[in-house]
């Protein structure tokens, strides 16, 4: 697929300010027609109708609820069947608010022996949306401290469970890798951050972070890729224990296997095993 259609995707659902009519339309002026800009949204938007990796069948799962600003947050657990203490990760959603795909990857983190939990950033609104445009623009009504509050509210809503053990990593996926990055800055307890293709935070900021830190990045997400230098000069100064993935020929979203043109099956199986391998060697 062209490389500008991928780009100017990744500007739209970033945006807010770009329309569906607007960005169909700048799809047509590089495809030549509808018909094609059809077959190139086939491939490129998320398909979340499409099976996921795992199901609840050897799982424990359940939606619960717990304090949020300015409303409840709601999340999605997963976790195994087995009744004893685990280790927890907090599994955080891209723009687009908790769907199909995040509690796929929350019972991936589950099947390999955690307590996940997924929280819905968008329930915090109080109200739901009939589709990813509706979601995409409801992400300009939350504020940021609310945001922050309401994701370190799931570590504190974690301490009130039987089933957790005390130690806590996240993972985040886009705005969730940020997000993620954020939690390291702000929760010192948490023993282990990893961020997908997230922004990173201000250099001022690393020396707060107290987790192991692990990234995931795309070689051809531009945008996102313009943090990294200073990051990780931050990290290297305070002696910050990461580790820092490239996936060459990667796209931003290369770990969401519900956008076929984007998707890098096997740069996301490698950067999901070493997900786990992390939380082995920081959580177990």
């Amino acid at each position: 697929m062209d490389q500008k259609i991928i780009n100017l995707y990744d500007e739209y659902i970033h945006s807010a300010t770009i329309t569906r009519a607007d960005f169909l339309k700048r799809v047509t002026l590089i495809t030549g027609s509808i018909a094609l800009t059809q077959s190139v949204l086939s491939q490129i938007e998320n398909n979340y109708t499409k099976p996921g990796l795992t199901t609840d069948e050897e799982l424990f799962t359940e939606y619960i609820n717990y304090p949020g600003a300015p409303n409840e947050m709601k999340a999605y657990i997963a976790r195994p069947k087995e009744e004893k203490k685990y280790a927890a990760v907090i599994v955080i959603h891209e723009n687009r608010g908790l769907n199909a795909h995040i509690e796929d990857v929350a019972r991936r983190a589950a099947t390999s022996g955690y307590l996940a939990i997924a929280p819905n950033a968008l329930s915090a609104l109080g109200k739901t949306f009939a589709n990813e445009d509706e979601a995409r623009a409801g992400f300009s009504e939350l504020k940021p401290e609310d945001n922050l509050k309401n994701f370190i509210g799931a570590y504190d809503y974690l301490k009130t469970r039987k089933d957790f053990n005390g130690k806590t990593g996240c993972v985040g996926f886009c705005w969730g890798g940020a997000m993620s990055n954020n939690l390291a800055v702000n929760v010192p307890d948490l023993k282990a951050a990893v961020a997908f293709y997230g922004r990173q935070p201000a250099a001022t900021d690393v020396p707060k972070i107290k987790a192991s830190v692990q990234l995931h990045y795309g070689s051809l997400d531009e945008g996102v890729n313009k943090g990294i230098a200073a990051y990780e000069e931050a990290l290297k100064t305070n002696k910050t224990d990461y580790e820092l993935y490239m996936y060459e020929g990667a796209q931003h979203a290369f770990h969401n296997d519900t956008s076929p043109a984007r998707y890098n099956e096997a740069a996301a199986k490698l950067a999901w095993q070493r997900t786990i391998a992390f939380y082995a060697k920081h959580l177990k």
